[in-house]
């Protein structure tokens, strides 16, 4: 029995067991499977032609993971379980991670596996598998649903000076947009291959009235008040994740080499300003406590229980009315009139 749902609903990208086959090795012909069934140094090859799927997942406050309404796979309402995190190896000695998550019946029997690539898989290729990991998955989940800001990305502190975030330190007074200025009590750092889910989202400048750059983790939301209802969300008030506005020209994935990340956390979850653009810092939910210090969430635990009960969470924009070319033009436009 769970308990009660966060508001923290996100979005993973995945494959269906069967777009991954084993093509040499003991389980040939086998479909991806959890962590008990895997058989190190067998051979996947992805099947030609497959389309990803979103995951639509809501986690619950007692960890529990949840596929969520909006999902283009599963069914609604049935839990999921993190099961491991594999590495793969192709044979230029490139690796690939991927969660496994399965989920599960209302006996607990096993419906579904999905593969999320923490890393861009070809079709055509060999990926041996090398290793399975089922200690540190909560850990790499939670890298994902961090938010983060990028190297250079100018915050708007609290007498209205323009500091890169690289800059700051523990205790500096940050301008909130709620309530006035706040100190930073956490400050994360950390420097991944930007491929895949951790390629960052690049907000060309000018687009939402940035006057640089603006480079954010894909599911950083940002906070946008539209003078005017134009995508007929019901209401003026919008938070809006930056992958949803990629269209390859003023918003698009920034793919290949490295990126550092920053994450900064506040006594309670906040909308702050980077490069002028309204965005949210981290919140402190079951997805992403595993990737703060132990000794860190001691410390706070009495203001990380109550991270998530701002009232801007529920402002959230659906994918549905954004999955158009022109999204971050229309919020552009309608942010003016």
């Amino acid at each position: 029995m769970t308990t009660e749902p966060t508001n923290a609903t996100f979005s993973l990208p995945v494959y269906r067991s069967d777009a991954l086959n084993v093509v040499n090795g003991a389980n040939m012909g086998d479909p991806l499977s959890f962590a008990d069934e895997l058989v190190h140094s067998d051979v996947y090859m992805l099947s030609p032609q497959v389309r990803m799927a979103r995951l639509s997942v809501q986690p619950h406050a007692d960890g529990t993971l949840i596929i969520a309404r909006d999902t283009t796979v599963g069914k609604i309402g049935a839990v999921l379980h993190l099961d491991s995190c594999l590495t793969f190896m192709s044979p230029d000695g490139q690796t690939t991670e991927m969660l496994v998550l399965v989920e599960v019946d209302d006996t607990s029997g096993v419906v579904e596996v999905y593969g999320l690539p923490l890393a861009a898989m070809q079709p055509k290729t060999d990926y041996a598998l090398v290793t399975i990991d089922r200690d540190n998955t909560r850990a790499k989940l939670a890298e994902l649903a961090c938010v983060s800001f990028t190297r250079g990305t100018h915050i708007t502190m609290a007498d209205g000076a323009q500091k890169r975030i690289e800059d700051l330190q523990l205790g500096d007074r940050v301008l909130t947009r709620d309530e006035g200025p706040q100190e930073i009590r956490w400050i994360g750092q950390s420097t991944v291959r930007a491929v895949g889910e951790y390629a960052p989202i690049v907000i060309t400048a000018g687009t939402l009235h940035n006057e640089h750059d603006l480079i954010v983790s894909p599911e950083h939301r940002l906070f946008i008040y539209q003078r005017s209802d134009a995508l007929g969300a019901g209401r003026s008030e919008l938070l809006v994740r930056a992958r949803h506005l990629v269209n390859g020209t003023s918003v698009y994935r920034q793919d290949g080499g490295f990126v550092d990340y920053f994450q900064l956390l506040f006594d309670s979850h906040q909308i702050i300003y980077a490069e002028g653009i309204a965005a949210e810092t981290l919140l402190v939910d079951p997805r992403t406590r595993p990737a703060l210090p132990a000794e860190l969430a001691e410390t706070l635990s009495s203001s990380l229980n109550t991270h998530g009960q701002k009232a801007h969470l529920a402002y959230e924009v659906q994918e549905s009315l954004l999955d158009r070319p022109d999204a971050a033009e229309i919020l552009r436009r309608a942010s003016t009139r």
